[in-house]
């Protein structure tokens, strides 16, 4: 695969997942009722809703910058992946199969930028930043 396929495949994934965690991020720190709701029927307390908007926020900031902060992306990657597994089986314990969709898609996409990540990355994660 191309370099530059690799980047386009890499850059929609991390706009689409920034989409995603941004707007995400943003409901949880606006008390949005969609977001908060099910949230709180998934059992976590309020608390915790806040850190999970200025995290996702956070790292969304971090996840846009452009050859920056590499070994920090890789981080921003782990904690999407936590958030989108807790998510699934809170969903599935909760509110049952059909509303893990969401987290599936996330998962998948998250995975295949992430695998895009490491590919044009490897060098700079292994020797440090430039």
């Amino acid at each position: 695969m191309k370099t530059k396929t690799k980047k386009i495949i890499y850059w929609a994934g991390a706009i689409f997942m920034s989409l995603w965690f941004g707007a995400s991020g943003f409901f949880e720190l606006t008390k949005n009722p969609v977001v908060w709701d099910i949230t709180q029927q998934l059992g976590y307390p309020s608390h915790f809703i806040y850190i999970l908007g200025v995290f996702k926020i956070s790292g969304v900031l971090v996840l846009l910058l452009p050859n920056r902060l590499m070994r920090l992306k890789e981080w921003v990657f782990a904690g999407m992946f936590f958030d989108i597994i807790f998510a699934f089986f809170s969903k599935i314990a909760v509110l049952g199969f059909p509303a893990t969709i969401d987290a599936i898609v996330a998962f998948s996409v998250l995975t295949m930028t992430y695998l895009m990540f490491r590919k044009l990355y490897s060098t700079e994660l292994v020797f440090g930043e430039a």
